[in-house]
């Protein structure tokens, strides 16, 4: 049986996502509210088919997105993210036959590294550091396994200004990786 308490347990991964994706406490810690109030309310539809993290999961990334819709009601222009051209920025990550110009280094067991709070607390430097809704589309996209044309409509951009704000986030996130996670050494 799903008990309040069992809800509540979750409230600090569900705040880390959140705050990923908002990157704006106040904002986060709303949505989680509204999730934990919402998941109470409804807790008798729980059928038990997945855990109560992905359940609690699945209805934080619909308030997210009322959250971020708001949002972007209030702001309806925002500045172009990065004075770079695509081609210049990739110049600095791939060779000219395509391949990466320093390998990819392997960041240890995934699910060791997924769990350790020491990863997301990086991962939330990292993503705080790109611009805002280039992070969101990364969260969306990778974290919470969204289509293109959904974030598309949740964010309101085209799909090739998804795919740019994609491509730079992880060229972003890979070099903070290296820095931050991996220590700067290189392989």
């Amino acid at each position: 049986m799903l008990t309040p308490e069992l809800i509540e347990a979750e409230r600090p991964y569900l705040m880390r996502y959140a705050l990923a994706q908002l990157r704006d406490k106040g904002a986060a810690d709303e949505a989680v509210q509204e999730t934990l109030l919402a998941a109470l309310e409804s807790a008798t539809s729980f059928s038990g088919k997945s855990s109560v993290r992905t359940w609690l999961t699945s209805i934080l990334r619909f308030k997210l997105i009322d959250t971020i819709r708001r949002e972007r009601k209030v702001v309806l222009v925002e500045s172009f993210e990065d004075e770079a051209s695509d081609d210049e920025f990739a110049d600095l990550f791939f060779a000219p036959d395509g391949h990466w110009r320093e390998p990819v280094r392997a960041w240890g067991g995934p699910e060791a590294t997924l769990i350790a709070r020491e990863f997301w607390d990086v991962f939330e430097r990292c993503s705080q550091a790109m611009p805002r809704r280039t992070a969101m589309a990364f969260v969306l996209r990778e974290l919470q396994g969204m289509e293109i044309a959904e974030i598309c409509k949740a964010l309101e951009i085209t799909a090739t200004n998804c795919s740019v704000m994609l491509y730079r986030a992880r060229m972003s996130l890979r070099e903070c990786f290296e820095i931050s996670w991996l220590g700067g050494a290189k392989a």
